[in-house]
C-alpha cells in the first residue's frame, strides 16, 4: 500500500470515530465514509498547497543524469518528486521492454546543472521504496560510439 493510502484511511477511522462520538444517531458506515471524504480532501488541499506544480520548462544549463535499480513499479510522476527536490526537472524517462512493456529498473532525468549536481551527491545509493538507487550522469550515445572497442 501507498503512503497517502494509509494516511487519509487512518484519519478517515478516526474521524468516523469522532464523527460517531458527537451524533450518536448516525450509522458507523455513514460516519467512516463522511471521515474518509474530509480525509481524501484534507489531503489533497494540503497536498497541492506543499508542492505548487510547474509545467515551465527549465531554460538554462541542463545535465541528464542516469538512475539505476529503481523500483519497476515506480512511476514518472514519484521519480520527478523525488529529483525535483534537488532542482527543477525538465524530463523523466523510465526505460521499458519493447516486447513486454514492462519497467526495467533504470531511466534518465533531465533537469538544471546544479540540481543534478546535488541530486548525484543526495540521491546515489539512496533507498528509494526499498532499493538503492545508483545515480550518476548519464553518457552520450555518440560518445560510446567514438570509443575504441576493447580487445
Amino acid at each position: 500500500m501507498q503512503k497517502p493510502f494509509l494516511i487519509v484511511l487512518i484519519v478517515a477511522v478516526v474521524g468516523a470515530l469522532a464523527i460517531s462520538q458527537f451524533t450518536p444517531d448516525i450509522y458507523s458506515a455513514i460516519a467512516f465514509f463522511t471521515g474518509a471524504i474530509i480525509a481524501s480532501v484534507i489531503y489533497t488541499l494540503q497536498s497541492s498547497q506543499s508542492a505548487p506544480v510547474t509545467n515551465e520548462q527549465y531554460k538554462g544549463p541542463t545535465m541528464t543524469l542516469y538512475v539505476g535499480n529503481l523500483p519497476y513499479r515506480v512511476h514518472e510522476g514519484e521519480v520527478k518528486e523525488l529529483f525535483g527536490k534537488y532542482g527543477p526537472v525538465n524530463s523523466v524517462r523510465l526505460v521499458r521492454d519493447r516486447k513486454t512493456g514492462r519497467r526495467k529498473g533504470f531511466g534518465f532525468i533531465e533537469m538544471s546543472e546544479a540540481g543534478a549536481t546535488k541530486a548525484m551527491a543526495k540521491l546515489n545509493e539512496f533507498d528509494f521504496q526499498e532499493r538503492t538507487l545508483k545515480v550518476r550522469e548519464a553518457k552520450s550515445q555518440d560518445a560510446d560510439k567514438s570509443e575504441p572497442a576493447a580487445s
